[in-house]
């Protein structure tokens, strides 16, 4: 069974760092376009942030978040990661990672896993 899975989400400070690692189950993370997204507390819907194909094409959502999270993929390991920087309190939110065969995931095709927190104290 093709499985996702999240992690990486703690409790940072404002101002730190986090490096969130996507990894799969049941079948090969680098052949999918893997994305990220985030959905706080209290929002209906999530939000996305980013998105790599399987040959490295970055596409980025929201203008907010340019520059401060940064998606990356080792084939090596087989692993998607986010990296956000300069954390924000409005960044708490539970994160997501999720494939696609060709397009980048969303909440009408491909497939998610369970998420990770991460909160950020004001």
């Amino acid at each position: 069974q093709a499985q996702l899975v999240a992690s990486g989400g703690g409790l940072v400070q404002a101002g730190g760092s986090l490096r969130l690692s996507c990894t799969s189950s049941g079948f090969t993370l680098n052949d999918y376009t893997v994305g990220w997204s985030r959905q706080a507390p209290g929002m209906e819907r999530r939000e996305g942030i980013s998105c790599i194909s399987a040959n490295n094409v970055i596409t980025d959502y929201g203008n907010s978040m340019k520059g401060r999270f940064v998606i990356s993929r080792d084939k090596d390991t087989n692993t998607v990661y986010l990296r956000i920087d300069d954390l924000k309190p409005e960044d708490t939110a539970v994160y997501y990672c999720g494939a696609d065969y060709i397009n980048c995931p969303t909440t009408q095709s491909g497939f998610w896993g369970q998420g990770t927190q991460v909160t950020v104290p004001s």
